[in-house]
């Protein structure tokens, strides 16, 4: 039986980081992936054979992701920022918020009703959440503090009382009177999450969304998905972390001397510590369960061979260039969830879009760029795992035309006139349900946050100074989206996980 310091079940970007600071901390480390590959979600792969096009097939966008574990591991990998926030079209024009504010935002916001005064609104909001992100940022790579430190620390009693302690939807309401303006608001707090506006786990969602790295600025990884993986696997290998792919753990036992690990090789490895970077049900039942939302958002992956004109006139090329929101009024959102929440596909599918290769061509080919090809990648919300149970092949293709159908409506010419087509005539379209995901990544249920989100501090005083990552049983931890302060593309949990085990006697 091989013998390490540390065996980590999962090599996507949470392993990977607590691998390398485990095995730059002297440690001997055994990552076992399940898949053939690794990345997890972060992977990048040639979606259509046909094309040199790299997609990040699951995860598209870096907000959490800290400087500091960067900086830590010596990692050599870019984040580009985006000048364009978001594009929200309507009947006669659009909402076109720069990721400054800018004359260009201010001229946009003025062309709605009351748009001045939604304007000073949007300014004085995000102005607030900026001096909380930046405030409690930090924290998410410490042990954990109570809630009265950490409102004590972060010292914005207000601000606190509108992000955890009262319904986001609350505030949104209270702040903003304009439909539209107020839905843009609320699409940070519902991606990955089935919840109404007045749903706390709303709260939890917009607050990740909002403090990622102090800024909460979404950037496009040059290179995609792929290349952060890349040189997560690169580092790692230099300090010598073994990886071995299509080795998924089914069984640990562990006691307080240890933990012995089984494969679905029936190969057995010890060590003293286990990190799951999967969720806990897909690695062994003996994790105690920490309870899932199912998931609600289906990933529509696209390769275009030019951008489509819109209704509004407005460049496509500054739609695109940042999150383009589709069907997502306050109202429009609020009506999508009434209808998945008992289990069924909204008639109006809310969704919103990315262009990657507007900020970074890199991911095609030099023959793809000079013919202005572009790929586009669309998350559709409120569409829940148990809608796709009975015919998961037919419902996805039946959200899969009415999210392009949403989309139509705002342009010129159909996005079927642009699509790139592969030699055997079929459109460069893949489309992943919530039950595609669970099967393609162990996700349960589809939910790309492994389980509700939850709050990033101590919830009762048997955490306080601990890191979220604990588990039941002894010598075995979560270095994955189920930990507390886990969710989205972070590294946190796997820093986290790593700093319980090198402060473990």
């Amino acid at each position: 039986m091989t013998s390490y310091d540390v065996i980590i079940a999962g090599a996507g970007h949470n392993g990977l980081v607590a691998a390398n600071y485990l095995a730059k901390a002297g440690k001997k480390v055994l990552i076992l992936e399940a898949q053939e590959q690794i990345g997890g979600a972060t992977q990048s792969v040639k979606a259509f054979e046909d094309y040199e096009a790299r997609l990040s097939r699951y995860s598209y966008l870096i907000a959490l992701l800290p400087d500091k574990i960067i900086s830590d591991l010596g990692l050599s990998f870019k984040n580009l920022s985006r000048n364009i926030s978001s594009f929200t079209p309507y009947q006669d024009g659009g909402l076109l918020i720069s990721r400054q504010w800018d004359q260009q935002t201010a001229d946009s916001f003025s062309r709605l009703p009351s748009g001045d005064k939604e304007a000073i609104a949007w300014q004085e909001f995000y102005g607030e959440i900026e001096k909380f992100a930046k405030r409690i940022a930090p924290s998410m790579l410490e042990p954990l503090r109570s809630s009265a430190d950490l409102n004590t620390q972060i010292a914005m009693p207000q601000i606190w009382d509108q992000l955890i302690e009262n319904p986001i939807g609350h505030v949104i309401t209270e702040k903003f009177k304009n439909d539209l303006v107020r839905g843009v608001v609320l699409t940070d707090a519902l991606i990955g999450t089935l919840s109404s506006a007045y749903g706390m786990q709303a709260n939890n969602c917009f607050l990740y969304h909002l403090i990622g790295n102090g800024t909460g600025e979404w950037k496009v990884p040059q290179g995609g998905m792929g290349a952060f993986v890349a040189e997560l696997h690169r580092v790692a290998i230099s300090n010598g972390v073994d990886i071995e792919c299509s080795a998924k753990v089914i069984d640990i036992d562990a006691d307080e001397t240890g933990v012995q690990v089984t494969d679905i090789n029936n190969r057995k490895f010890q060590a003293k510590y286990f990190l799951s970077n999967a969720a806990p049900e897909f690695v062994t039942n003996k994790i105690e369960s920490r309870g899932s939302l199912e998931g609600s958002q289906i990933k529509i992956n696209l390769l275009l061979k030019r951008l489509p004109q819109l209704k509004s006139g407005i460049d496509p090329k500054l739609a695109f260039a940042g999150t383009l929101h589709l069907n997502e009024s306050f109202s429009e959102l609020e009506r999508a969830y009434d209808q998945a929440l008992i289990g069924g596909i909204p008639d109006v599918i809310p969704a919103e879009m990315y262009c990657h290769t507007l900020t970074d061509p890199t991911i095609l080919s030099p023959e793809l760029q000079a013919a202005g090809f572009q790929t586009l990648t669309l998350f559709g919300l409120h569409t829940p795992a148990t809608a796709f149970e009975e015919d998961n092949k037919t419902t996805t293709k039946s959200v899969v035309d009415s999210a392009i159908a949403g989309l139509n409506k705002y342009l010129a010419e159909p996005l079927e006139e642009v699509l790139a087509y592969s030699n055997d005539g079929k459109p460069c379209l893949e489309a992943k349900s919530p039950l595609d995901l669970e099967a393609d990544l162990f996700l349960p249920r589809g939910n790309i946050f492994h389980k509700d989100l939850s709050l990033p501090f101590a919830e009762s005083d048997e955490e306080v100074g601990k890191w979220g990552v604990e588990t039941n049983l002894p010598n075995v931890f979560i270095c994955g989206a189920s930990a507390k302060r886990g969710g989205g593309v972070s590294g946190i949990p796997g820093h986290n996980a790593a700093m319980a085990v090198l402060q473990s006697k």
